[in-house]
């Protein structure tokens, strides 16, 4: 976005909704609809499956597809996601990570496609994309956990994607740096900037020492690092941490690279106000919330955000509907076009409480980065799972402070009194629901594809791109061969798994500070753990799982942590499981309860699966509960499933949950409840 000078109106921000589902087609239909109602840039979600680097047909993806994205298998589905959109005139962020090297190759090649067809010069196309790959592979270590390859590799993958864009589509964002994650995954606001600007160290320390960027187009490179954050509801503190992070930004850019063009030096951002930070509970209260989030990003004028995307109010119960999408679309263009922020200088400039605040929190990332880069950059300090204990350790904190009262959630653990909501009348049609057979869908058309295109063709790129990769040349050229050879998703990450092989990231439990033995609740469960553990004749075990493909298990780990101070004996292997692996884990492990994790809305379908692998195993006797955003509907068919109990984002004191598990136990031991 061009930054006007101090007297002229700021220009509005990029207003993106972020959205995609079901298939291609589906999703296409809906970005047609939001760019007629104003929306002024695209924000493509993808499914697990195509964030992972699986196809539908895999046994992974089973119950993931199209749920929380669209899926994208090759280029005809990359064809179908934009027709009738110009991507020579579009503003695209997706938010892809691993992969993003593919999706991009995709997306170049669907515009040269479109070039071509036109007449123009495919070259003079490229030159105008604009937009963002979101490509920050560090933070889904941390947080999010869609990463596939090892840290060196991932590395390599981000080095070549932003040394072919520098010299080939200069106008696009090779990465984007997120710490939003990191601050769902607790960090504190010093914590977020601290380890997103060692990620962008990482980064730029990599792209200057690979030799394929002259020192002299550094510059180009630092000006086209995006980075995308958070706001919470705690606005002033938030605002303040958008000042700080452009004022380091600005100084590690000059003092570590060399970069002395104030306008390259630009801390450009992007932002989805806090989606975690939404509630279950009284949701009508969300709205209020989403505002005062925006707020944070926008009331600063130095440190505005260029692009914004709010999530919809009803995000805690599900996927939101196009009417709930507009909703959020409107209060931006409320906020840009008929108030009076625009109009004014830095309303923030000159005041000594908000310097202060900044000044803190600038004080408390440079310690930080200077830590992290003791231990040797970001990418040691994920490896020995420093950051990601920080993480646990912060999210622990945090909720101690909401179960104790400390943080106050309005309807949540106060002013918890309601009217019925006429927002939640509909009941599930409240929600965005996925026709199960888009899942059947996907993976006909897959096998179809397959069918269809040149296999010799597709088989050479392949055998290419791993040549390559064993290498040090850049692996971009071979991945664009693959997607107009017809490759897959599956196929790419398939073939670059074979030379880089996997990766599974340290979970930080183990690492995470106890939750306080002052605590007289917390005292009490653990008595009962251990009265329990004696009168059936061992410690009790449990273990806590992620079957499927979602990776948010910032949730799992706070169960982990708080099974394991009040005196379970606990089983945590991270994300990514099969069913099977969990069963087999169980029995192998002699546990007492398990307890699975789902946020992605694949809970219908993977979570029988590991009741019914019990019971073929024999050990149907273990209860099995989950957690997760999961509607009531949902929640009866589970306990139709025997389940044996279910908990949403409401059931936020983990001390009950675990008086509740241990009850649950006793019960099925034959023992006084």
């Amino acid at each position: 976005m061009p930054y006007p000078t101090d007297r002229e109106r700021d220009r509005p921000w990029v207003m993106r909704t972020y959205a995609g589902h079901s298939s291609a087609a589906a999703s296409n239909e809906l970005y047609r609809r939001n760019l007629a109602k104003g929306q002024t840039g695209l924000s493509v979600a993808f499914d697990l499956p195509t964030q992972t680097g699986y196809d539908p047909d895999h046994q992974l993806s089973k119950g993931e597809v199209g749920k929380v994205g669209v899926p994208v298998s090759h280029i005809g589905d990359m064809r179908r996601l934009f027709d009738g959109i110009p991507l020579a005139e579009a503003n695209t962020s997706m938010t892809i990570n691993a992969p993003a090297m593919w999706l991009l190759a995709l997306y170049v090649s669907v515009a040269r496609e479109q070039a071509e067809a036109e007449g123009r010069d495919v070259d003079e196309v490229l030159a105008k994309l604009t937009g963002t790959t979101q490509n920050d592979i560090i933070k889904e270590y941390l947080s999010r956990g869609t990463y596939i390859f090892p840290p060196g590799p991932s590395l390599r993958l981000i080095t070549d994607m932003i040394a072919w864009t520098v010299h080939h589509v200069p106008k696009w964002n090779p990465i984007n740096i997120c710490s939003y994650h990191l601050q769902e995954a607790g960090a504190t606001p010093t914590q977020e900037v601290a380890y997103a600007l060692c990620t962008a160290i990482a980064v730029l320390d990599a792209v200057r020492d690979s030799g394929q960027v002259e020192q002299a187009d550094m510059a180009k490179v630092v000006a086209r690092i995006s980075f995308f954050v958070n706001a919470g509801v705690r606005f002033v503190e938030e605002m303040s941490k958008m000042r700080a992070f452009t004022a380091l930004w600005d100084e590690i850019t000059r003092d570590r690279y060399g970069v002395t063009d104030p306008k390259a030096r630009r801390l450009r951002y992007g932002v989805q106000v806090n989606s975690l930070g939404l509630t279950e509970a009284q949701p009508e209260n969300n709205v209020q919330r989403i505002v005062l989030e925006m707020l944070a990003v926008s009331l600063s004028r130095g440190a505005r955000a260029r692009a914004i995307q709010l999530p919809a109010w009803n995000e805690a119960l599900g996927l939101p509907r196009p009417w709930d999408q507009q909703w959020a679309l409107r209060m931006q263009q409320v906020l840009a076009f008929e108030t009076d922020l625009l109009e004014y200088e830095d309303i923030f400039d000159g005041s000594h409480v908000i310097q202060a605040k900044v000044d803190e929190i600038m004080a408390g990332a440079r310690e930080e980065i200077a830590r992290v880069q003791d231990l040797g950059g970001a990418v040691t300090a994920v490896e020995s799972g420093y950051m990601k204990s920080q993480l646990v350790a912060s999210l622990a904190e945090l909720r101690r402070g909401m179960e104790n009262g400390e943080r106050i959630l309005v309807g949540v653990n106060k002013f918890e009194t309601t009217e019925p909501s006429p927002l939640q009348a509909e009941g599930a049609k409240a929600i965005e629901t996925i026709d199960p057979a888009v899942e059947k869908q996907a993976v006909t058309a897959i096998e179809e594809w397959r069918t269809r295109r040149d296999n010799a063709a597709a088989e050479a790129s392949l055998e290419k791109l791993k040549a390559i990769a064993k290498t040090s040349e850049n692996l971009f050229e071979a991945t664009i061969d693959c997607a107009r050879a017809g490759v897959t998703t599956g196929e790419w990450s398939g073939a670059l798994r074979e030379v880089f092989g996997e990766y599974r990231a340290p979970t930080g439990v183990s690492a995470s500070a106890a939750a306080g033995e002052g605590n007289e609740e917390i005292r009490r469960v653990r008595d009962r753990v251990k009265t329990t553990s004696t009168e059936i004749g061992e410690r009790l075990r449990i273990l806590v799982g992620k079957p499927g493909l979602d990776g948010h298990s910032n949730g799992a780990e706070q169960v982990a942590v708080r099974a394991r101070d009040v005196g379970f004996e606990v089983v945590y292997q991270g994300i990514r499981l099969t069913p099977e692996q969990i069963v087999a884990a169980a029995v192998q492990e002699g546990v007492h309860v398990v307890g699975l994790s789902v946020l992605s809305g694949s809970h219908l379908e993977v979570v029988p699966q590991v009741v019914d692998g019990l019971r073929h195993a024999g050990a149907g006797d273990i209860p099995v509960i989950v957690g997760g955003i999961i509607p009531p509907d949902d929640e009866k068919l589970l306990l139709e499933r025997g389940i044996a109990k279910v908990f949403t984002p409401k059931d936020y004191e983990l001390t009950d949950i675990m008086d509740g598990i241990v009850g649950l136990v006793r019960e099925r031991h034959g023992l006084s409840t």
